[in-house]
């Protein structure tokens, strides 16, 4: 098998893992948090992504990286990473918020050129050398937390994903948690 093909399945591998975490773990935990608290631990885990430099260190990546991709994935992650961070600091304000919709548009933009920048350079598998696990491990549970922070902010401020407006006494079951749900 072609190593482009060994590269794909990574990839898709890693969406369907990170998916089933997402799915079980991440989603039921944030969907009971109002916006600004549900939007913190997706924005701690973008802070990390000035790790997308890495592409810029010779060594850890092949000379022959194409230097399209290395510097718009380099950069264009940094910029997240300080995007994340602006409105990690700034919330629960209207400006976290407003940051957070810019960021998240911004970092699913940059992630989405990645992959088109990869596959327009030529970039082959083996030029990403150690960084090979940014893009198979990393990028898929980026992407799908950008798609987890889309659904929170288009939530309303101060209600959470789910509305617990059911008559006292009713058990939140779709939570899968025999606590009493209050009327506000």
């Amino acid at each position: 098998m072609p190593s482009q093909l060994w590269f794909f399945l990574s990839i898709a591998f890693s969406f369907v893992a990170w998916g089933i975490v997402a799915a079980r773990y991440i989603w039921p935990e944030l969907r009971l948090r109002q916006r600004a608290e549900a939007l913190r631990p997706l924005l701690i885990l973008h802070s990390f992504r000035f790790e997308g430099l890495a592409f810029l260190v010779p060594g850890v990546v092949s000379p022959d990286l194409p230097a399209a991709f290395a510097h718009s994935a380099a950069y264009g992650d940094l910029i997240a990473a300080i995007l994340a961070l602006l409105s990690l600091a700034s919330l629960p304000r209207g400006a976290g918020v407003v940051i957070a919709w810019i960021f998240n548009l911004w970092g699913t933009a940059d992630l989405l050129n990645a992959f088109y920048q990869a596959n327009a350079s030529g970039l082959t598998p083996g030029q990403l050398g150690a960084a090979y696990v940014i893009p198979t491990l990393v990028v898929p549970l980026l992407l799908i937390t950008h798609g987890l922070a889309f659904r929170i902010l288009l939530q309303h401020r101060g209600e959470s994903a789910v509305r617990e407006s059911r008559p006292t006494g009713e058990s939140d079951v779709r939570a899968g948690r025999d606590r009493k749900v209050r009327i506000q």
